[in-house]
């Protein structure tokens, strides 16, 4: 009788322990999403342990979740909670998921710098990518303080600009991101990019602006080089650029599909009809492909273009005023015969 009892307490023992052992892996154990791709979380400097729970409720389980709390309140998490974008990938353990998240091991995002016509626009696109938010963005870049401890000011920041595409963390704050610009910048301004722009008696500052008006007058990479070659001749002898998307940039119309003579009047150190030489800085992030056209501009003679009466996108280009006031006037002919104003 008294091994029968014995044996008895020994199985509900067993039984206890493994009831234990099945709770602890169901609870700390099991995959933590119900998901079957791959999920991040965000936290940000707003949440609170319970909207990080919040959040992990669209990814996990309830069970999981459970085990997710109590992990949190038994390591003073809650107390602690560190922001960024941590992936949980499907299978994951609890215990796996909340380590990474306690100790912060987030994973970094892929941020692409846009070819932005605008502050308003860049900042937009940053924001969409980063922790910061575009307010905060647009008060950095244009504060002339901030600008000038970079070497820039609030017309020219933008020329720090390279647009790459970069692995850096989402919660990363407004000066380290303006730090890694910086650095970038001046691992894309090599020794080769540097030395050509000095040839031209050029700063990288300007060879970025004259790129971002080839950038807005053709989408064709292969004639930038050609576009660039004819900027160049006319700031070589003191002509006015006469670019038409200056024009647009300070009357921030982006759409005008033609540029008429009572435009050219605009009050603006942007408006290259009026004023000599570049204005003070690039009208939108300049391409790379722009920056290095103007490098490797084509030598030539030609002081004019004009947009193709095709609509190819591409120019005609000319040496003479003359010859210049006959392909302007197939262009616009061009222009009238479909109607666009």
């Amino acid at each position: 009788m008294k091994l029968i009892k014995s044996k008895l307490y020994l199985y509900i023992a067993g039984g206890c322990l493994l009831l234990i052992i099945f709770l602890f892996y169901y609870y700390f154990f099991s995959a933590f999403s119900i998901k079957s791709d791959i999920s991040y979380v965000y936290i940000d400097n707003d949440d609170t342990a319970d909207s990080v729970y919040t959040k992990l409720g669209a990814i996990g389980s309830n069970h999981t979740i459970a085990g997710f709390k109590t992990l949190a309140r038994h390591t003073g998490y809650e107390e602690n909670i560190r922001t960024g974008r941590y992936v949980i990938n499907p299978g994951e353990g609890v215990m796996k998921v909340f380590r990474r998240i306690k100790n912060g091991q987030q994973t970094s995002v892929s941020l692409t710098i846009p070819e932005a016509r605008t502050m308003e626009k860049l900042a937009g696109a940053l924001s969409k990518r980063l922790m910061i938010d575009s307010t905060t963005i647009i008060k950095t870049l244009t504060d002339s303080t901030t600008c000038a401890a970079y070497g820039y000011d609030t017309a020219s920041i933008v020329a720090m600009f390279v647009p790459n595409t970069y692995d850096i963390y989402w919660n990363t704050s407004i000066d380290k991101f303006m730090e890694r610009m910086e650095k970038e910048h001046a691992k894309f301004w090599n020794k080769e990019r540097t030395e050509k722009a000095k040839a031209m008696n050029m700063t990288p500052v300007q060879v970025a602006t004259l790129a971002s008006i080839i950038d807005e007058e053709t989408a064709n990479t292969a004639e930038k080089p050609m576009v660039a070659g004819m900027y160049y001749n006319r700031l070589k002898t003191d002509m006015p650029l006469q670019a038409d998307p200056t024009i647009k940039f300070a009357l921030k119309n982006f759409g005008l599909r033609r540029i008429y003579n009572k435009l050219l009047r605009v009050d603006s150190p942007y408006n290259t009809y009026k004023n000599t030489g570049l204005p003070p800085g690039p009208i939108k992030v300049a391409s790379i492909a722009g920056i290095d056209a103007v490098l490797n501009h084509a030598e030539h003679d030609y002081i004019y273009m004009c947009a193709k009466e095709d609509f190819s996108g591409t120019h005609n280009f000319a040496i003479t005023y003359e010859e210049h006031l006959r392909n302007a006037a197939k262009y616009s002919k061009a222009l009238n015969e479909r109607g666009i104003k």
